[in-house]
């Protein structure tokens, strides 16, 4: 749960932990998202993608499309638009380099799709087209089924090879919808592809879903219900749908955060009569006290190490992000000093940088803050940003934002150079989460 500091504090904690915002009027929306280039870069990378052999267009999954869409995702290639494909080769052997050259073709992709005794076999292959050389060939078992998650492999395995990182197209994204209007409106929690493909509900209630989290090792979500017109924190089983209730302590129960070990959460509780921040144990329902202020404290966040935690607080007045050792040995030291408000904080993958909501220029954008140089970078340029999440590579941010007064999610690169829309065409989509990598 995302908290707008303003005003007094009953007002905040109304506003912020008991998420109105949620409560706001929306259409009936579609499932899957649509993903929409808002910014490019100038000088990305131009990639061949050519369609793949044993592939009949139009029929089941286009693998060479779905490639080329999430290296595009990325922000850092440009794939080559299919009719300006020059040929159609499909092995190493059949690729004219010198047509490509002229095309300005960095790289290109091929590959065929072809049966086997166990369902399909997915080939393919990375050239360099200046000097020819194979950068990467491999052949991955597939079933018609699997083709899609099959073509975000190779896509993965491609931005690998040819960035250094770990390609995060196999992931998955958690987000909230809202449909129809007050007294009627339905909450869905869904997961889907990272490119907003297979979207799945995971629950549905006619009260609020809020503050989707994923375990570490993408296998459950903790979330937040309001089924009984009282707030509760959850984890859900992904693969069976079972669910079991770990918080419903007196008064609020929200923002929970696992641990890198996955053996508690952090989350906001108002026990005591003032919202604090805890630890919970999963295994014994074992509580334990992180800070005791008269302010608000809340949104945690785990260092990687586990021995700390970021959060939000209005400590000095407005909000701003803290980080409090676990083992007691200090009080809260504040992480944030520029603008008025800094919210929701989110470590990147490698502990070194800060996602946040900031206060800029009258907008509520998404930023980045260095750790080490504390300097904040502005990623983002609308007014009602909030929600950041980043790719478990750390190349990417999900978001939540708002266009024409409904709520859809953005996804932008981490030097914010590359932004892009994950809209439905009617209806609210926002509370993003991004998942982990997946098990290999």
């Amino acid at each position: 749960m995302q908290m707008k500091f303003a005003g007094s504090r009953g007002s905040l904690a109304v506003l912020g932990l008991l998420g109105l915002a949620l409560l706001l009027a929306a259409s009936p929306s579609r499932a899957q998202l649509r993903l929409d280039i808002t910014q490019g870069v100038r000088d990305a990378v131009p990639i061949a993608v050519v369609p793949f052999g044993g592939q009949v267009e139009g029929v089941a999954t286009d693998v060479a499309a779905v490639i080329a869409n999430d290296l595009q995702m990325s922000g850092r290639f440009a794939p080559l638009e299919r009719r300006d494909l020059v040929a159609r080769p499909t092995t190493g052997a059949e690729i004219r380099f010198e047509d490509w050259r002229l095309l300005k073709s960095d790289f290109i992709v091929v590959g065929r799709v072809e049966p086997d005794a166990s369902g399909l076999t997915v080939g393919f292959e990375l050239f360099n087209v200046r000097t020819g050389a194979s950068l990467l060939a491999q052949r991955l078992p597939s079933t018609e089924r699997g083709l899609r998650a099959t073509a975000h492999r190779i896509a993965d395995l491609v931005f690998e090879r040819l960035t250094g990182v770990p390609g995060a197209f196999s992931t998955r994204i958690a987000y909230v919808t809202v449909n129809g209007r007050p007294p009627s409106q339905r909450f869905r929690l869904v997961v889907a592809d990272a490119d907003g493909f297979n979207p799945r509900t995971v629950m549905e209630s006619g009260e609020p879903i809020m503050s989707p989290a994923w375990s570490p090792d993408g296998q459950n979500l903790a979330y937040v219900s309001f089924e009984g017109k009282a707030s509760a924190i959850y984890v859900q089983r992904l693969s069976s749908g079972e669910r079991r209730r770990v918080s419903a302590r007196a008064g609020i129960n929200g923002a929970p955060a696992w641990s890198p070990d996955g053996r508690r959460l952090a989350l906001t509780l108002s026990r005591d009569g003032n919202l604090d921040i805890y630890t919970l144990e999963l295994a014994t329902q074992s509580l334990s006290r992180v800070t005791s202020d008269d302010a608000i404290d809340t949104e945690p966040e785990w260092s990687r190490d586990g021995r700390s935690l970021y959060f939000t607080s209005d400590r000095a007045g407005n909000a701003q992000i803290y980080r409090v050792a676990l083992d007691g040995s200090s009080k809260a030291d504040r992480v944030t000093f520029t603008n008025g408000y800094n919210a929701r904080p989110r470590l990147s993958p490698d502990g070194k940088e800060l996602a946040m909501v900031t206060l800029d220029r009258g907008g509520y954008r998404i930023a980045v803050m260095d750790l080490g140089t504390r300097n904040l970078r502005i990623l983002t340029n609308a007014s009602q940003d909030e929600s950041p999440s980043f790719a478990p590579n750390g190349a990417l941010l999900i978001y939540a934002t708002r266009e024409r007064s409904r709520g859809s999610l953005a996804i932008v690169s981490s030097d914010g150079r590359f932004q892009q829309r994950l809209s439905s065409d009617q209806g609210d989509v926002r509370e993003p989460a991004w998942s982990p990598f997946p098990a290999r």
